[in-house]
């Protein structure tokens, strides 16, 4: 496959898949989810690479989820059950042998966040935004997003997160348990590096093995996204969905509870 909104590169048995898309904050159309998908299986089967790291173009953003611009009649491109290919990425990032690490400068929002969260590991910027915003733009992510985050930072403070959603740095990100280290912007390149190799001097089978292990307690979400991705079509079929959208494009605040009452 040739790339067209993402970055792959190899270097020092890492593989670097970077969301190309600066311009709209690294948010992602159905074509993005495709390529990461074939990038992520080109990099987790080749016993040459040892670790993957995950980023975003640019220092304003790792991702912003979904990109608005892009979502139509079909979802964000007419592929998979909302148009774009989330439970496919969600599985291969789990799936794959190797550890992957998100490296997070700028904002991780709504499902920029939750692919920060799938990753293994998360090294984050001192400039680094975590949050979701969903429920303010029509959406939710019925699986990962919702019971994963739970199981990483507790019900709690995922509630929190979902239900309200407010913006959390990474200091804050830190404390929760979102991310496993926060050192100064300049740092960061150096910081995934030197993880990374560590990373490398491991068994590479006792590292499946136990990415396995750890992914067993939590298989079960598998089951939750696939059905909450169904009700999250139907959803994002409905005036107040539509909603969150419509409101951002004209630039007012949403008016959620208006939508589906008789006039």
């Amino acid at each position: 496959m040739s790339y067209q909104d993402i970055l792959y590169d190899v270097a020092d048995a890492t593989a670097t898949i970077t969301i190309n898309r600066p311009e709209v904050h690294n948010a992602f159309r159905a074509r993005t989810g495709d390529e990461l998908i074939d990038a992520f299986n080109r990099a987790g089967w080749d016993d040459a690479i040892a670790s993957i790291v995950l980023t975003g173009a640019g220092e304003k953003a790792f991702c912003t989820g979904g990109d608005q611009k892009s979502y139509g009649a079909g979802g964000y491109g007419k592929r998979g059950m909302i148009g774009f290919p989330l439970e496919e990425l969600h599985t291969v990032i789990r799936d794959m042998p190797k550890p992957v690490i998100a490296k997070v400068r700028g904002y991780a929002i709504g499902g920029g966040n939750v692919l920060a969260t799938l990753c293994d590991l998360t090294l984050a910027s001192e400039n680094a935004i975590f949050g979701q915003v969903g429920p303010k733009m029509g959406s939710v992510d019925p699986g990962f997003g919702t019971a994963y985050l739970a199981h990483v930072v507790g019900e709690k403070k995922a509630r929190e997160m979902w239900y309200l959603c407010r913006r959390y740095s990474a200091a804050e990100a830190l404390a929760m348990g979102l991310v496993n280290a926060v050192v100064p912007d300049a740092d960061l390149d150096s910081e995934v590096a030197a993880w990374c190799a560590e990373i490398a001097e491991k068994s590479p089978t006792a590292l499946a093995i136990a990415k396995r292990s750890f992914n067993a307690a939590t298989e079960h979400i598998r089951g939750v996204s696939a059905l909450g991705t169904v009700a999250l079509k139907l959803y994002y079929d409905t005036e107040e969905s539509r909603e969150g959208g419509n409101a951002l494009r004209e630039k007012r605040p949403p008016r959620f509870r208006d939508k589906g009452k008789a006039d």
